[in-house]
Formats: structure tokens, sequence, C-alpha cells
């Protein structure tokens, strides 16, 4: 009766929710917050490889003036392709989709996300849309650019329709994703969670989430004016039908420069867990980050104008937008000071998802500053539509949001997956990265403020040298990305397995959950009586400095929150 009661018991300690229920159509029904984030995971990995390899194509081209792999039409259509899917199908849906649909929840010590349905209906309309950006394809490419300016949108390629199209469909899954997170985070905080305990990722969704529920409808509303344009020729954009294409590029703006922060802010939240994990130190002014990402989140409605400098906007309102875009560094830099004061006089853990977010705090401050230069009036004039508008953009969105990104899948990849990884190729692979990108996108800043225009498929002799070693430098990123690949699906069969606290770190999902969690994430709520980077609690109980104390170096593991008292009968 013993063993027979002890092989149940380990037999359920295997259970999770990889596991619990199998084939592919326990896949497609799911409603587990786990589970979708694995399948957008999935989705979004192809988006990113194929819009990884038309970057290589486009770089391609550009080693040498003239053609050299494709023509002019083929290397608009690339280069436009590449923007699209990057901006629209992976940078804005990635780090909300994956990590906040399979980390968000647990953070909370919640079972699930408050309406586990729409989360599901969120996956389905993203894959809709992602088949009409193949539709798109089909029906004759676009070549717009991703910013699609009217009018040459509103009369070229016939995949146009399919494109903006695509981008109103995925707007309603951002939203969908957007609601959930706003509700579950209100409504379903374990007891105890109280808003100065919530983990700072929670917070960088929080804010997220609420750009994604006041903007989306901008740009899905704009994209339906263009269709209506194109259909039934009423003039909207289009001068020759009675139309204001500087319209367009108000709507566009105002919904695509807050998306900037729907890709960042949630690489803000990433990059505050890893700092702290990997300090073994509380963070450093957690309520002026927290904040922080609600100011970022509100000040990013008021400075669209500055992308229209040179569109023929009044001169006060140029001014009014420039004084703005510098008024948004502020909390940008309150988040940069307090990650480096987190990081003063820690226990330094240069573990990989550490490096990456090294990486970051160099990379997003390249970017900052570069974008404080394009903010500046006279000096954008200067630079406008060069190869610095295209560096500072990739320093922000693939220097920010992909290294986060990458960072916070090494972070909370033996929770997602219960396998580590082999940690010699991944520091490896981030030094690749690293390196890759600087060559890459330095470049392009120095061209750019040389003045080589963006877009072009041809140019002057002069631009030959820093072209080719932006293309090298891109070959060194692929190598680096790839080898990412590689090792991460290596680890799926062959990774060693994983601990439920391989990084000692102090919040929920580490503290309380198995790796790979079960099915319903916490046997029993948990009661939360700490905040979420609380490490000098554990060393004034225990004295030390954090160390297990047994001469090993080890990192000592928090204790778990206990579990809250169960609800009486007629509670439930």
């Amino acid at each position: 009766m013993d063993k027979a009661v002890q092989a149940a018991g380990a037999h359920a300690s295997d259970v999770n929710y990889l596991n619990h229920e199998t084939g592919l159509w326990s896949w497609l029904s799911t409603k587990d917050h786990k589970r979708i984030g694995i399948m957008y995971a999935i989705s979004l990995a192809l988006v990113f490889l194929i819009a990884g390899i038309l970057a290589l194509l486009v770089r391609a081209e550009l080693i040498g003036p003239g053609q050299t792999i494709m023509d002019a039409q083929t290397y608009n259509e690339a280069f436009t392709m590449h923007g699209i899917l990057m901006v629209f199908l992976f940078l804005v849906p990635s780090i909300p989709a994956i990590l906040g649909n399979f980390v968000l929840p647990i953070q909370l010590g919640a079972k699930d996300v408050a309406f586990p349905k729409l989360n599901l209906a969120s996956w389905y309309v993203y894959m809709v849309g992602a088949v009409f950006t193949m539709l798109a394809l089909v029906y004759g490419g676009v070549d717009t650019g991703w910013t699609f300016y009217t009018p040459y949108s509103a009369s070229t390629g016939g995949g146009v329709l399919w494109m903006t199209a695509a981008i109103f469909v995925t707007g309603f899954a951002s939203i969908f994703t957007g609601i959930n997170f706003i509700v579950t985070i209100h409504k379903m905080r374990a007891p105890g969670m109280t808003w100065n305990r919530l983990p700072l990722f929670v917070w960088g969704m929080y804010a997220t989430s609420i750009v994604q529920v006041l903007a989306t409808p901008v740009i899905g509303i704009t994209m339906i004016l263009l269709i209506l344009e194109r259909t039934l020729g009423i003039g909207i954009f289009d001068p020759a039908l009675g139309g204001d294409p500087v319209l367009f590029q108000h709507f566009f703006w105002f919904y695509s420069h807050p998306a900037v922060y729907i890709m960042i802010l949630p690489a803000f939240g990433i990059l505050s867990e890893l700092i702290a994990t990997f300090s073994r130190q509380r963070i450093f002014g957690y309520r002026a980050i927290a904040l922080s990402s609600v100011a970022i989140a509100m000040l990013g409605f008021l400075v669209w104008g500055h992308h229209m400098f040179v569109s023929g906007q009044s001169a006060v309102a140029a001014i009014v937008f420039s004084l703005i875009t510098y008024l948004i560094g502020i909390p940008s830099g309150i988040k940069v000071f307090n990650w480096v004061g987190t990081m003063y006089k820690g226990s330094i853990w240069l573990q990989t998802p550490m490096l990456y977010a090294l990486s970051f705090l160099f990379l997003f401050t390249i970017g900052g500053f570069t974008g404080i230069m394009v903010g500046v009036l006279a000096v954008d004039v200067h630079l406008h539509d060069t190869y610095y508008v295209v560096g500072h953009f990739h320093y922000v969105m693939m220097g920010g949001s992909v290294i986060a990104l990458l960072g916070g899948m090494h972070y909370w990849w033996p929770k997602i997956t219960g396998r580590m990884y082999n940690e010699t190729l991944a520091k490896i692979a981030a030094v690749l990265i690293f390196v890759g990108f600087n060559v890459t996108f330095f470049t392009q800043l120095v061209m750019g403020a040389q003045g080589m225009p963006r877009r072009y498929y041809d140019y002057v002799d002069k631009f030959t040298q820093l072209h080719q070693i932006s293309t090298v430098g891109s070959w060194i990123l692929a190598a680096g990305l790839f080898l990412v690949l590689g090792y991460g699906i290596w680890s799926l069969f062959n990774g060693e397995k994983a601990p439920a606290n391989p990084w000692g770190a102090a919040t929920l999902e580490w503290t309380n959950v198995s790796s790979p969690p079960d099915p319903h994430n916490f046997k029993r709520t948990p009661l939360v009586t700490r905040g979420p980077y609380d490490f000098h609690l554990a060393d004034e109980v225990f004295g030390g400095d954090g160390s297990a104390g047994d001469g090993s170096g080890d990192v000592r593991m928090p204790e778990p929150a206990p579990a809250a008292p169960e609800p009486a009968d007629g509670d439930k």
C-alpha cells in the first residue's frame, strides 16, 4: 500500500503543463496561459527567422554598389517585408505574448489569466493576421516600406490591401492580450501581493497593456481608412482625391510612437528582473522604476510629431514636440541610473542572462542618446531619412527589445522547458551577438551622419567600405543567433534537468513553482509576505552575505512563500 502511495506521489510530481495532456488538439484547444505562451513562442520564432533571412539578403545586396543579388523592385519588397514582419508581427507581440503569457500569472500567484478563452482567441487572431501576410506576398508583395506612407500606398501593388488587413487583424490580438493582463493584475493577485510587492516585470507589462488598449485602435482605424480609399476611391489621404497625406502621417505616428513603448516597456521589466537576481541585490529605487514605466507610457502619446519635423507642420508644433521628446528621456534615464545603482556593491553573477542585461544597458543607452540627437530640430533636418535613423531605431528596438527578450528567454528557459542549456555556448553566442550588432549598426550611424540615405538600392562609391563592414557585422550577428537556435534545440532533448530555482531568484515563479510548472501553477495559493527582491531579508534572518554558507559558493535559495489559508466552506 505504501509503495502504491509513493508511486502515485512520484507520478503526480512528474506531471507538468507539458505532459498532463497530449496530442495536437490538446494544444490547439488549450486555455492554459503557459501553453499559449509556448504556441506564441513557436509562431514568433518562425516570423523572426523569416524576417532575419530577409535582412541578411538586404545586407548582401548592399555589399557593393549596383545590382549584386537582386533587382531594385525585389530589394524594395525585401526591406519592406523585413520591416513589417519585425515591427507588427514580431516586436509588438513578442515579449507580452511569450513571456507575459507564461510568467505574469505565476508572478502574481494566480492560476491563469482572467480570460483564458480570450487569451487563446488572441493567438488564433494573430495566426489569421499571419495568413493575410502570406496572401500579401501571393498577390504581388508590398514595396511601401513598413510605414505605408500615402499617397504611394494608396495606388501601388495588390499586396498592400492584404497587408493592411493583416495589421488590422493582428491589432485585435494585441488588444485582447492587453485587456487580459490589466484585469489579471487588478483582480487575480495572490493574498499579500500588494502593488508595492509586484515584480517589476509585472509593472512593465501593466504599462504596456495600457498603451496596447489605448493606441492600437488608432492604427486599426488608419488601416481601414486606407483600405476604403483603395477599394472605394474615397478621398482621405490621396491629394488627387481631395485627401491629405499628412493626415495619414499623424494617424500612423500617433500609434507607432507609443508602439515603440509597447516594444520596449516589457524589455525594461525583464531587465529589472535580471539585474536584481544576478546582482543579488534589492532593486534600487523600486517605486521610481515602477512609476517611470507608467510615465513613459503616458508621455509616449504626446511625442508623435517628432517623426514629422520635415512634413511641413508649424514651427511652434515642432518646438513643442521637440521639448516633450527631451522630457521622455527623464524616466528612461531614471531606469538606467537605478539599474546601475542596483549593481553597485552587488554580488554580480555573470551568467548568460546577465550578459544580455549588460548588453542591453550599453546598446539601449546608445539608442537613447542617438534618439535625443534626432529629437533636436536642426540636427533632425540633416539626419532625416538617413541611415542614422536606421541605426538609432535598431539600437532601441533590437539592442533594447530583442536583446532583453533573449536575456529573458535564457533566464526563464529552465522554468519553461525544465531543461538547462549549455552555458559556455550561450556565453559565446551572447558575445557574438553583441559584437555583430555593433559592427552592423554603429557603422550605419556613421554612414547616416555622412549623408547616406536609407532604403536606397544603390549608392556612391565612398560608402562602399562602410556598407561592407555593416554586411560582415550582420553575418556575425546571424552566427550568434543561429548558435542560440542550435543549443536551444539541443537543450530540449539532451539538456540537464533544471532545478526549481537555478538562479536563486526570489519571485514566486522560482520559489513556489516546479520546473516545468504544474498545470495549475500552484498546489496551494501562496501568501506573499515580502517584496520580490528582498534578498537582504534572508541575510538578516540567516546571517551571511547571501551565499549558502557551506563554502560551496552556491547562492542560498530564498524560502518559498507560505500557502494562503484555505477559504471557509461557505466562502468557496
